[in-house]
């Protein structure tokens, strides 16, 4: 590893840590970084702080860790395999088929009359899964038959087009307070996840990075093409299957727990490589984990501090990195 790498790696580390405890102070209830660090260690007597850490924000801290782990690993995943740094981990269709799964489920339940029960039971977040999961399920049947990676770009954007049409059919049928929850389900959310729910997302996203890890010699020659790649011997469906697994269990499950966040999973990636001038995997992949994590706790405390929702403030963070790369790319 370069020292550029390493001194990066260090940093980054030293940034996520001081993060992730400030997260823990900032709320309705200020708490310094002293008394969090004691109610962590076990070395705070203050029942109430210790209750409001542990308690209260350890779980939503985790929450956003994780979240930015899985969009930013998804995010660079995606525009690796189509070459496109525009490319992010919602271009297979997975938020269009989790907001369907919702849809159904906020609205569609009612007017499915003796069927409501059953789609009642699955749970918002199982809800949004089915709906990701039936999405990967189309991508990679369309994947086993076509070979050219721009065509399976391009359906992947008429599949999501064509799911937000039905979403929004079932908008308009729908009653007001069912439309009210299912639109505060799109601004995402950090803090409806529960410690039970949080035993669900964690080993989900791990199995994603398990597989994206093991993506990564498959990532670097890709960096040059499927026809490069086919030269030294990759077999691109099979990669691509991995991949489109890898990005599924991430922004899927990140989607369906917590709602569709934006721009984080297109915008880290290139901080990510500024940051250790790196194009190699081995090193960008880690970095881009890193730097997601530290980047939505980051977001998190605005949030908390500005009380606005989140996706508000990854927008902000997201959209001048977008232009920025835009513009050096012409």
């Amino acid at each position: 590893m370069r020292p550029r790498a390493a001194a990066s790696f260090t940093i980054l580390c030293l940034l996520l840590a001081i993060l992730f405890v400030v997260d823990l102070g900032v709320g309705s209830v200020s708490i310094p970084p002293a008394r969090v660090w004691g109610a962590l260690t076990g070395a705070e007597t203050d029942p109430t702080v210790r209750g409001i850490v542990i308690d209260i924000r350890l779980v939503k801290a985790l929450v956003a860790l994780m979240a930015g782990m899985a969009l930013s690993v998804s995010g660079l995943q995606m525009q690796t395999l189509f070459r496109n740094p525009m490319a992010g981990p919602y271009v297979l269709g997975i938020t269009s088929g989790a907001s369907l799964g919702v849809a159904l489920y906020l609205l569609g339940a009612p007017l499915l009359g003796t069927y409501a029960g059953i789609v009642g039971g699955l749970g918002m977040a199982g809800a949004a899964w089915i709906g990701s999961a039936a999405v990967l399920v189309i991508m990679a049947a369309v994947s086993s038959r076509v070979k050219d990676i721009m065509v399976i770009l391009i359906l992947g954007i008429m599949v999501s087009s064509g799911v937000s049409a039905i979403v929004q059919i079932l908008q308009y049928m729908s009653r007001d307070e069912a439309l009210k929850s299912f639109v505060i389900w799109t601004m995402g959310s950090l803090g409806d996840v529960t410690s039970s729910r949080l035993m669900i997302l964690c080993p989900a996203v791990g199995a994603g990075l398990i597989l994206a890890i093991a993506c990564v010699k498959p990532l670097n020659l890709l960096l040059f093409g499927e026809e490069y790649a086919l030269t030294m011997g990759l077999d691109t469906r099979r990669a691509r299957t991995l991949i489109f697994a890898s990005t599924t269990l991430l922004a899927g499950t990140v989607t369906a727990f917590c709602g569709p966040i934006g721009f984080i999973g297109m915008a880290v990636p290139h901080i990510a490589r500024m940051i250790v001038a790196d194009a190699d995997h081995r090193v960008l992949l880690p970095a881009t984990l890193l730097t997601g994590g530290a980047l939505m706790l980051l977001c998190d405390v605005v949030a908390k501090l500005a009380v606005i929702p989140v996706n508000s403030v990854t927008a902000l963070v997201g959209i001048p990195t977008v232009v920025w790369v835009v513009m050096r790319n012409r």
